[in-house]
């Protein structure tokens, strides 16, 4: 941008608008505006040399925006770019670094065998594993026999009870001699319901046996030849 754009709406000799508001062609807008308030402010109340500031603002102005219609880039603008590129860019504040997790302890591989069903052996017991059951069986089934009024329900029950006791102590598996207890129980049961179904109703047997009684009968068999014969 040069200053003889400016001369045609001055007299020769006159001051162009740059050296009226006093400053240079490469002043960006806000020293231009910075100027001619400065300017202003030292003309005071002279209306006519006021009028000269502000031709001279608008000469300025009228001369930038020629420019950037002419599809020019002023020296302005060129030097606020400079000046933009040339700033050292902020950096963003970087965040605190995160205390790191602990991590995990490991747990030792190990490998899960599902137990496996397996059929116990038949073997006749021998020592305390024969004589503890005949023994606590025996006296179960004199009391279903011989007393009347024995509950049928406790003496299965305990006979339930020394069938898991006799066969723990032979083969080591605590539960699978609950669940081969049970299963003697259950089938002894269902013999004991066969029996009572065959026999007539008024048959005594010879012994005084409710039907009760008569049904517990083959579960305590049942019951006590498991125990001697599981392993």
């Amino acid at each position: 941008m040069n200053q003889a754009s400016d001369q045609p709406s001055h007299e020769a000799g006159a001051p162009g608008p740059y050296q009226r508001l006093g400053i240079t062609p490469e002043a960006s807008f806000d020293e231009v505006q910075n100027a001619k308030q400065a300017r202003l402010d030292a003309l005071g109340n002279d209306p006519q040399a006021r009028a000269l500031i502000e031709g001279a603002y608008d000469a300025v102005l009228m001369d930038r925006l020629k420019e950037r219609q002419q599809g020019k880039v002023s020296s302005a603008a060129l030097n606020a770019s400079q000046r933009e590129a040339a700033r050292p860019t902020a950096t963003a504040p970087s965040r605190p670094a995160l205390p790191a997790l602990p991590s995990l302890p490991r747990l030792p591989a190990g490998r899960f065998s599902p137990p496996r069903f397996t059929l116990p052996q038949v073997e006749l017991a021998e020592g305390r594993e024969r004589w503890f059951p005949l023994a606590a069986d025996g006296l179960l089934l004199a009391l279903l026999v011989l007393a009347p009024s024995a509950s049928p329900e406790l003496l299965l029950a305990l006979a339930t009870g020394v069938g898991v006791i006799n066969l723990q102590r032979r083969n080591g598996r605590f539960l699978a001699a609950v669940g081969w207890s049970f299963a003697l129980l259950s089938l002894g049961l269902v013999l004991g319901a066969l029996l009572l179904s065959v026999l007539p109703s008024g048959l005594p047997l010879g012994l005084p046996l409710n039907p009760l009684q008569l049904q517990a009968l083959p579960a305590l068999v049942v019951l006590l030849i498991g125990a001697l014969l599981i392993a």
